[in-house]
This record gives structure tokens, sequence and C-alpha cells, in this order.
């Protein structure tokens, strides 16, 4: 009866141990990857900001290609309105898990922002830094507004759409219908779904309204926070 006693009392202390540990790494998962994801992103757009107010650049607003940005660079900031007045996080090319960790992923082989195409990338929902935790929060003809050395591209949101993991046709350079010559310049925005869970992808679709050049600026008024939706009764 002792050794029993014993065994379950070691049993049972094991189990408690496990338990904080995973808590712990929920923690951690939950809370301290976006307080470290923030700041790195917060220091990315910085820099950005200051690289992109050194001066006009050469090339035509519209006109970058993919090939052009090295992988893992970051080279555009977004900022939507809808999720705040201090929004703006980077965008670097890739989709890979570390870029992932450092802002908002561009897919490769998608356009770059004001192109004729799609201009399609990924983000977090939840840990480091969760930049596109509100995507279901973005209404119909809210504004998302890509900067870039060379522009402004202002975008405004269309339609939502919840898919499999498997449907990236939502990333085609015609969204949904892969294969087709695109005559119109869209931006797609994909994040797991539901919060927590990598089951499905929550996917908006936004299709460019203005493109400003960088030395511009952009118009009084673009990037005021819009009301909130009256809540349901």
């Amino acid at each position: 009866m002792r050794l029993a006693r014993w065994t379950l009392g070691i049993v049972g202390d094991l189990l408690v141990t496990a338990g904080l540990v995973l808590l712990l790494f929920v923690g951690w998962q939950l809370w301290f990857t976006d307080v470290t994801a923030n700041r790195v992103q917060d220091a990315t757009v910085s820099r950005l900001t200051r690289d992109f107010a050194k001066g006009p650049a050469t090339t035509t607003p519209g006109t970058e290609s993919p090939k052009a940005v090295p992988f893992g660079s970051a080279f555009a900031i977004v900022r939507i309105p809808r999720f705040g007045a201090d929004y703006a996080r980077p965008v670097l090319e890739g989709t890979t898990r570390d870029i992932l960790q450092d802002g908002i992923g561009h897919y490769d082989g998608s356009v770059l922002p004001g192109a004729v195409g799609n201009f399609a990338v990924a983000g977090h929902r939840t840990t480091y830094g969760r930049p596109f935790h509100d995507i279901d929060r973005l209404r119909t003809g809210d504004l998302v507004v890509v900067e870039t050395r060379t522009a402004y591209s202002v975008y405004a949101v269309k339609r939502h759409e919840i898919v499999a993991p498997t449907d990236v046709q939502v990333v085609a350079a015609v969204p949904g219908k892969p294969g087709v010559k695109p005559t119109e310049r869209w931006m797609t925005m994909t994040a797991c779904h539901p919060k927590y869970s990598a089951a499905q992808r929550y996917v908006v679709f936004a299709q460019l309204v203005k493109t400003y050049p960088h030395a511009d600026g952009l118009p009084a008024g673009t990037l005021t926070v819009p009301p909130s939706p009256p809540k349901k009764a």
C-alpha cells in the first residue's frame, strides 16, 4: 500500500509539473511572442519609414516586380484604419514561418502593391504580433493602405470568404480563377480561422481604388478610423 501511495504521489507531482509547464508554454506563445514580435515589427516600420522619406524613387508607382525584392526583406508598410490610428505593420517577401514571425508575408509570385494582378499577403491571427487578429472586423468599403518607397496604394475591402487551407486559388492572379489573365488590381489578405486554430483560412479581398505618388503623400482623412458598426440586437 505504501508503495502504491508513493507511486501515485510521484505520478501526481509529475502531472502537476507537466500542467505548469504546459501553461507556461501557452503563456509564452500567446503573450511573450506578441511582446517580442511587436518590438521587432515596430522597429522595422520605423526603419522603412525613414528609408521611404529619403527622397523620390526612380521607378513609376505600380510597376515594381516581386523579383526586385529579396526573399525575407521588408519592403512595404500596411496601414488599416479599422484596426486603429496607430496600426502599421511591415510586409516582408515570403510566407515562411520565420518571416511571418516578423510581420505580414507576401506570397512569392504575386504582384507587388498597385500592380495589375493580386497582391497577396498572409499574417498571423494569434501569436507573433498577430497582425491580422481582427481581420474578421473588416467591413465592405474599409480602406487598406500599402506604403512603399514609390507610392501609397489604397485598396477598399470588397468581400470575405472562409476556405480550406488547400484552397490556394484565392491568391491566384485573378482571385478564385487560376490561369485567367488579370486586368484588375486586387489585394488578398489571408489568416488562420478560427482564432487559435489553423483548420481554415479567413480571406479578405480588396480592390485598388487609388495610387498616390509617395512624394505627394496621402489625402487628408485617408487614415481616419471608421465608426464602429452598430451592435446587433
